[in-house]
């Protein structure tokens, strides 16, 4: 019996080491990785860049906490902020801390401008933002309050996609719209751009900041270096995590200056986060995703997924229903149990994720090839033409 925490239904699966889009178990069995560690290891496995950053920094300082000046988390919120539209950088150990950090600094930005009573931020059923209360709050989902306690007040939530309905939502209390433009655990979901250029006009019009949460779909899964540059608007405040770290724990917060000032000294803290480690780190990995042809790449492949996945959904119709997501963050809503087949690819040496809405999640590293999709579809259609025959034999 393990004596870790029962939180995660875990496979009994356990990986010795890994190597590009494999991972090899003790005896040598090899998968391939669809799954990355859930959208972390966006560089894949051993790569020989952050390989080479972890060793060498190893070798200076781990760790000097934030009250003092860390040249690597200088240099990496630099090269963020030249490459978005933000001009400030708060460093997390995950995503749910960059979430948390968010939405504290939009409820101080509104009383740092004397505006007290405005705290609300409206958020969207099917969306997650992480685990800590303030996160699950704002996801809205009751599998994930149920137990602890009054919920954190200040979240409303409503169906996405529809504007007015937001728009009906907002008082005098509102203080910002929080959305995924790609919703990840919810089902995969990606949203049209006109729907979030549409919530980018409400903040606008009624004195609202716009948090977009791509811990998930940001950092080039969706072949742009964050999802919403797709839709040709910024927000005023974003929550990052997962990939920036390329597997080491890293997340950011990253604001306008407007909004950021009002995050002063005290307001805010982080033992870890933005630690040399860390930092160094996700330079080598801000190397790679920034490389000329990189987030090219990354958009061809997921044209490549996309179409490969509606071959399954033509192919086997009783199974696969529908193609979800966008660049390297796809799903196809299937009909079995969607937990029972992820452990059923297993068994067919493919690592993927489940999603919820009973959607197959599928992120593979950003280096994934053609050849690597080809072999993931092999796999799935296997694992379909294998529920074919168990039916067969027990008709």
């Amino acid at each position: 019996m393990s004596a870790l925490f029962g939180t995660y239904a875990r496979s009994d699966l356990a990986f010795a080491r890994g190597e590009g889009m494999r991972l090899y178990t003790g005896d040598g069995t090899e998968y391939l990785d669809f799954n990355s560690g859930i959208g972390v290891n966006a560089l894949g496995h051993h790569d020989p860049h952050l390989l080479a950053t972890l060793k060498e920094q190893a070798e200076k300082v781990w760790h000097v906490s934030n009250v003092f000046t860390v040249p690597e988390a200088e240099t990496l919120a630099q090269r963020l902020v030249d490459a978005t539209f933000a001009d400030a950088v708060f460093f997390t150990n995950s995503g749910t801390e960059a979430v948390e950090c968010a939405i504290k600094t939009a409820r101080r930005y509104f009383y740092d401008k004397g505006e007290k009573d405005r705290y609300e931020i409206i958020a969207f059923t099917g969306s997650f933002h992480g685990r800590t209360l303030a996160a699950v709050a704002a996801g809205g989902n009751a599998a994930y309050t149920e137990g602890f306690g009054p919920v954190l007040e200040g979240f409303k939530h409503t169906a996405p996609g529809d504007l007015k309905a937001v728009e009906a939502l907002i008082d005098d209390k509102t203080a910002a719209i929080m959305i995924e433009p790609v919703q990840g655990e919810g089902g995969v979901t990606a949203f049209p751009v006109e729907f979030l250029q549409g919530l980018r006009k409400l903040c606008d019009q009624h004195g609202l900041l716009l948090i977009l949460d791509e811990v998930q779909c940001g950092y080039g899964r969706t072949g742009k270096f964050f999802a919403h540059e797709w839709a040709g608007i910024t927000p005023d405040i974003m929550s990052v995590a997962k990939g920036i770290g390329g597997g080491f724990p890293l997340g950011a917060c990253l604001a306008t200056a407007e909004v950021a000032k009002a995050m002063v000294p005290g307001t805010h803290g982080s033992t870890y986060g933005g630690n040399p480690m860390a930092c160094a780190v996700g330079n080598a990995v801000l190397d790679r995703v920034l490389e000329p042809g990189f987030l090219d790449h990354v958009e061809k492949m997921g044209q490549v997924l996309a179409w490969n996945l509606q071959q399954l959904v033509q192919r086997f119709p009783q199974y696969a229903l529908e193609v979800r997501g966008k660049g390297l963050i796809a799903g196809v809503k299937i009909t079995p149990p969607v937990r029972d087949f992820v452990a059923r690819l297993r068994g067919h040496q493919l690592l993927a994720v489940a999603a919820g809405e009973n959607v197959l999640r599928l992120l593979p590293p950003l280096i994934v090839t053609e050849a690597d999709i080809t072999e993931a579809m092999g796999k799935i259609a296997d694992a379909f033409a294998e529920l074919d025959k168990e039916a067969a034999d027990k008709a």
